[in-house]
């Protein structure tokens, strides 16, 4: 009987309902908005859910030994783009697709200084990919979309803007992309992307306020252009190594501010801070304080713009070099 009761109510309160939603379509005022009485949606949450849709599929897990993180397919035939941080010493990780399936993946080789390693599986299928953009034509405030596996929670979306470029995070991270877009620890090795759905950067750091015993702090994570990623995986699929130009220096960009504080010369360029004595640059007679303008013949406004002809580079090339140095002028020379 207790059972019985219980059924008849139930039912009773569906007719109720029931009848309640017929009166609504009888005329009488609806109790809740309709598909038909909501505006669109907004032509930047049209984006974001487009991009979402076409890149999610590219997106990786990738579990190592002692730590886990996120990669992106950029081939089809399972050529995936990730941090060296997320596969550490590994020559072998498990890849997760968007599938369920899982691949052992081969790391190809990674660079640490720039925090890329490449990963290839052996898909049974062609795999989805995502295009890739150019880092170099950035611009700060443009979108951008970042996903991956933050805490395990698979292909997470975040969005935000491109805050700023060439940022620097101590001495081995450099001309990094900065985004308030969440990155939290598992989004390494994921795509940061833009409104078109380019991978325009490879998530790599969150930063943390040390001084307060290591939060994160909202709205400053970081990703390694993807230029640089290209860079690595055609080097590793082509040669099977890497081998970059190298000048053996640190900079600091020069800025019209810092230019006219220290009255300096010229508004744009480099500044060389350190010198590796046996370094091409301190062989070819640079030295610190030079500020360098031109590299190749081709002008130098920042630090990207010297990373960005080094990686077009041949090592072993010589590379004409134009500084200002101060007490003597413009100064010329070939570094090898």
């Amino acid at each position: 009987m207790r059972k019985t009761a219980a059924a008849m109510a139930c039912a009773g309160a569906l007719g109720f309902g029931l009848a309640a939603g017929q009166a609504a379509f009888n005329g009488q005022p609806a109790l809740f908005a309709t598909e038909a009485t909501l505006p669109p949606l907004a032509t930047q949450e049209q984006t974001i859910i487009e991009v979402t849709r076409r890149a999610t599929p590219a997106v990786v897990s990738i579990f190592a030994r002692g730590g886990a993180g996120s990669g992106v397919i950029i081939q089809q035939d399972g050529v995936i783009l990730t941090n060296a941080h997320v596969v550490g010493a590994a020559t072998q990780v498990t890849v997760g697709l968007a599938t369920g399936e899982e691949y052992t993946g081969q790391v190809l080789g990674r660079d640490p200084s720039v925090d890329i390693a490449v990963v290839r599986v052996q898909p049974r299928q062609p795999l989805p990919t995502a295009p890739l953009g150019d880092s170099d034509l950035l611009q700060p405030g443009q979108l951008a979309i970042a996903i991956g596996n933050p805490a395990g929670f698979e292909r997470t979306v975040t969005t935000g803007v491109i805050s700023a470029l060439q940022r620097v995070l101590g001495p081995e991270l450099d001309d990094l992309i900065q985004t308030d877009a969440a990155i939290n620890p598992g989004n390494s090795g994921g795509p940061l992307l833009d409104s078109q759905g380019r991978v325009i950067g490879i998530n790599t750091a969150v930063l943390r306020d040390a001084r307060r015993g290591g939060p994160t702090l909202v709205g400053l994570g970081f990703a390694v252009p993807i230029n640089v990623g290209r860079d690595i995986a055609t080097q590793l699929l082509t040669t099977g190594q890497i081998v970059r130009a190298y000048m053996g220096v640190s900079w600091d960009n020069v800025t019209p501010e810092l230019a006219a504080q220290f009255r300096l010369p010229v508004r744009e360029g480099v500044v060389l801070l350190e010198l590796d004595p046996r370094g091409p640059a301190a062989q070819a007679g640079f030295r610190r304080g030079d500020i360098i303008t031109e590299v190749a013949g081709s002008p130098v406004r920042h630090g990207g713009d010297v990373r960005r002809i080094l990686r077009s580079a041949q090592p072993g090339a010589t590379l004409q070099v134009t500084a200002h140095r101060a007490g003597t002028g413009q100064v010329t020379a070939g570094v090898r």
